[in-house]
């Protein structure tokens, strides 16, 4: 499998390094939600399912952590999706690589970096989740919290290098769909990520960044290996 690096060069913030960890991130190993990430759009008729199961799993499933990333190459087709994301499409094609996938697709569903399946198969999907569950249940530690300055992100120690990204995203949008493959349909879509922010590498040793609030109403933090195996996530609501 390749090594593939998940940090996005464009729209970089600016950060700040404190040298030690705050005790709330200093345990040995914490348990971290499995993340879920769909790909999808607006623009394509087969999206809504795999939308609807998405947002199922955020109303009844707290150990997963459900987020819906727009891609753009939907958007020439008749409609443009108003929360399509050129940085979701580069993260898809470096999933597409990661995971030797002939091409890109919607919806897709990414479960921690490490299975493919389409994002409606329910019985795939419930499969997938289950199957990473293992891995959850030692992951480096990671705290999350709001301060006057914005966001604060605590890492604890452990093995490996992995790029750390911060995601801004709202819990649930009602969209009128004019035109393209679900013109004349209201979609309601959850956890809909605004904005993915690289705050640089994380090399095994505790570590504080602090960076302004992105777009969206609540926040999580991915840390991510290489090869896209996920390290460490965490939500802030």
């Amino acid at each position: 499998m390749r090594s593939v690096t998940f940090l996005v060069a464009a729209g970089l913030m600016t950060v700040g390094l404190i040298d030690a960890a705050p005790r709330a991130a200093a345990q040995a190993t914490v348990r971290r939600p499995v993340v879920a990430e769909l790909f999808t759009s607006q623009g394509c008729s087969s999206c809504p399912p795999a939308e609807a199961l998405l947002g199922e799993i955020a109303m009844t499933r707290p150990d997963v952590l459900p987020l819906a990333f727009h891609v753009t190459y939907w958007d020439r087709l008749g409609w443009p999706d108003p929360f399509s994301l050129a940085a979701a499409t580069a993260r898809q094609r470096a999933y597409a690589a990661s995971l030797r996938l002939d091409e890109l697709y919607t919806p897709e569903l990414v479960v921690d970096g490490q299975r493919d399946v389409v994002g409606s198969d329910r019985a795939g999907v419930f499969a997938a989740l289950s199957a990473s569950r293992p891995a959850a249940a030692a992951a480096v530690p990671l705290h999350l919290a709001r301060t006057d300055a914005g966001i604060n992100i605590a890492v604890g120690a452990g093995s490996g290098t992995g790029a750390l990204l911060l995601l801004g995203y709202d819990s649930a949008r009602r969209t009128a769909v004019a035109r393209g493959e679900n013109g004349g349909r209201t979609l309601l879509e959850t956890n809909i990520v605004r904005a993915i922010v690289p705050l640089g590498t994380w090399q095994g040793a505790p570590l504080v960044r602090v960076a302004p609030r992105p777009a969206g109403e609540h926040f999580a933090v991915l840390l991510q290996a290489p090869d896209g195996r996920m390290l460490g996530a965490a939500a802030l609501e």
